[in-house]
């Protein structure tokens, strides 16, 4: 999900890999799926575990969709899912979205999602990703901005892991508030038309609350943050189980709400 030169702090565990599992076209795309369009060619910049890509490879049939990430391993994850339903309008490619080796004006639609934060250079993204893109077409661009979080009731424990984990993102060079920045980014990178916006994920229902804690009750105790965490000295094996705790705690509130905050960016190429 984050470029070669650019530490992705979440890892690949199996607790990172649950939740991006979880993501659709419809629960992280819904801001470009009016745009996409049968026959589209599509570049999947950070494909991950491949289910986004899925979805979107089936909005775009019979048009072809290049999925790719920087590491051989991962991507055979998405190839993996791709193959599992069946699709057969995907191409894999590893590729640092830093220097992508493609042809100029190759795609029609170049998407990232969860991708810019990672980076330490989001603005040398953008201008690759417009290289790659049809005059005319589409650079979509969506990132989770961390500082805008919130969550009821108050677990001072959630204040340790959010602060744990924006300070861990920086170390990696990375930008956690990413959502806020995707305008000035796509300004610096040289687009003149951007469609700005903003959306949620929310988990309220007890089912959702239980699923997202138990998640980060995992990464935060197993995952590669975790370890990066107490190799640093930031935190002990004790410090995170009780963030991990906290989650726990805040998922058994009934009434336990949690918003994630999400900028989006709609280019013309």
């Amino acid at each position: 999900m984050a470029s070669v030169g650019n530490r992705y702090t979440h890892g690949h565990h199996e607790s990172v890999l649950r939740s991006h599992r979880w993501r659709t076209a419809e629960n992280s795309a819904a801001y470009l799926l009016p745009h996409l369009t049968g026959g589209s060619s599509l570049l999947d910049i950070g494909s991950g575990p491949g289910t986004l890509t899925a979805d979107l490879a089936a909005r775009v049939a019979p048009g072809r969709v290049t999925a790719t990430e920087p590491d051989g391993a991962v991507l055979d994850l998405a190839r993996r899912e791709i193959t599992g339903r069946g699709l057969a309008n995907v191409d894999f490619a590893v590729a640092d979205v830093l220097d992508l080796d493609l042809p100029d004006a190759s795609f029609d639609v170049v998407h990232a999602h969860q991708v810019l934060q990672h980076l330490a250079d989001p603005v040398r993204a953008l201008r690759e990703m417009r290289r790659v893109c049809r005059p005319g077409g589409i650079v979509a661009a969506r990132d989770s901005d961390y500082a805008g979080f919130t969550w009821f009731p108050a677990v001072p424990a959630l204040d340790e892991w959010l602060a744990h984990y924006r300070h861990a993102a920086r170390a990696n060079g990375g930008e956690p508030d990413a959502g806020r920045r995707l305008l000035s980014w796509a300004r610096a990178a040289g687009f003149a038309e951007i469609t700005p916006s903003a959306s949620t994920w929310c988990f309220a229902t007890p089912e959702d609350r239980q699923w997202w804690a138990g998640m980060w009750a995992h990464r935060i105790t197993r995952s590669d943050l975790a370890t990066q965490l107490r190799a640093s000295g930031a935190a002990t094996a004790a410090d995170l189980d009780r963030i991990a705790d906290g989650w726990l705690a805040w998922a058994d509130a009934p009434d336990g709400w949690l918003a994630i905050l999400h900028g989006e960016i709609l280019c013309r190429a």
